[in-house]
């Protein structure tokens, strides 16, 4: 057994927000902001682990309120005594204390627990958290460009802006207005003809929307539709499938091991757009990439504008499993700040996978102090 845990802590850091995006909206008489706990683990003989929890209520059921309580008062006091690298343990455990619902229960907070014990294992090992998986992978995460424009016009100045920033490939929201979503993407696409190009509709239509859409987006080569449906629409799912006009993805939905497979057996989906902090941490990601790998299922990936320890997560993850696709991580667009020593290397659409022990970063008091909400 390795020194048990004596501590959790938990911290609000809140990450300005430096362009307008939809999911991350205003706050009553100030502007946006990106607000995320973070977690230090400590074990007995002084080592800390770290993670980071990025809810959102746009996104999910969890906010920065429940997490922190969730962490504080229920989760984190189960912690205190146990093995860190007991990970099967722990687990189990936890899904006692926060019974599952459909799926996981509060995967967002766990995931910054699973997060912080694995680097904390890693730090103990000397080690990256990816290097027991044994996969060889790759140095860079290519990012895509979110696009979230109501117009052409807006849609013009989105891709001018992605270019200035040298990057070459759009991730394109769309599950507003099935007009307007189709007029967004010609002009992607005229804009920009040699990128890859997906839409994330965000559970925005109906069916029969979905449906006239999904054709509309296959003749101007989009790659694939993420969530164009409700999670709960499984019926939907099915015929929008039936239809051949573009490979669907789910990610709202799919959220641990279990959904995917029944998902996949019921013939729903062609793939996932992986989220690492929806479905509670690497541990469960790996479990679903796995399967996905087995099956042949197509692998994209995005995040919850997951800045710091959870973007060092996603980078991990996505390089070890040798990702082909530019990923939708779009902290680096939208957030400005860090409470990191050395702030994650973005070159262009090119994130550097992190190379150092655990996570692969170090975590600055003196930034995260200054990040705190009071």
């Amino acid at each position: 057994m390795s020194a048990p845990l004596v501590a959790v802590e938990t911290f609000l850091a809140r990450y300005p927000v430096t362009g307008a995006f939809k999911y991350l909206p205003s706050r009553s008489g100030q502007g946006p902001t990106r607000d995320t706990v973070v977690l230090r683990l400590t074990a007995e003989d002084g080592l800390c682990g770290w993670g980071q929890a990025v809810p959102s209520p746009t996104w999910s059921y969890e906010t920065v309120e429940t997490v922190r309580t969730t962490l504080d008062l229920h989760l984190g006091p189960a912690l205190v005594g146990r093995d860190p690298e007991d990970l099967p343990g722990i687990e189990a455990l936890l899904r006692r204390v926060i019974a599952p619902g459909f799926s996981t229960g509060q995967p967002i907070a766990k995931a910054a627990i699973d997060l912080a014990l694995l680097d904390l294992a890693g730090r103990r090992a000397g080690r990256s958290v990816a290097a027991p998986w044994g996969r060889v992978g790759r140095g860079a995460v290519t990012l895509s460009w979110t696009v979230d424009a109501a117009g052409p016009a807006e849609a013009a100045a989105a891709v001018a802006a992605a270019g200035e920033r040298g990057f070459r490939h759009i991730n394109l929201k769309v599950g507003r207005d099935p007009g307007a979503d189709l007029a967004v993407a010609a002009e992607v696409r005229r804009a920009v003809p040699g990128a890859f190009v997906w839409a994330d509709a965000n559970g925005g239509y109906d069916v029969d929307t979905a449906r006239r859409v999904a054709a509309g987006l296959a003749d101007l080569g989009v790659a694939a539709l993420e969530q164009p449906l409700p999670a709960n629409d499984l019926p939907g799912y099915r015929r929008l499938r039936e239809q051949r006009a573009l490979p669907i993805l789910m990610d709202e939905g799919i959220v641990a091991l279990a959904d995917l497979r029944a998902f996949h057996e019921l013939g729903l989906l062609d793939g996932v757009a992986m989220k690492v902090s929806r479905c509670g941490g690497l541990t469960e990601a790996r479990r679903i990439l796995d399967y996905m790998e087995q099956h042949g299922l197509l692998f994209f990936a995005s995040g919850l504008t997951d800045p710091d320890l959870a973007f060092a997560a996603c980078l991990q993850l996505f390089g070890a499993y040798g990702l082909e696709r530019p990923a939708a991580l779009n902290a680096p667009q939208f957030l400005a700040g860090s409470i990191l020593a050395r702030p994650l290397a973005v070159r262009g659409d090119q994130a550097l996978v992190p190379a150092g022990p655990g996570l692969g970063v170090e975590v600055d008091a003196a930034k995260l102090a200054a990040a705190e909400i009071a």
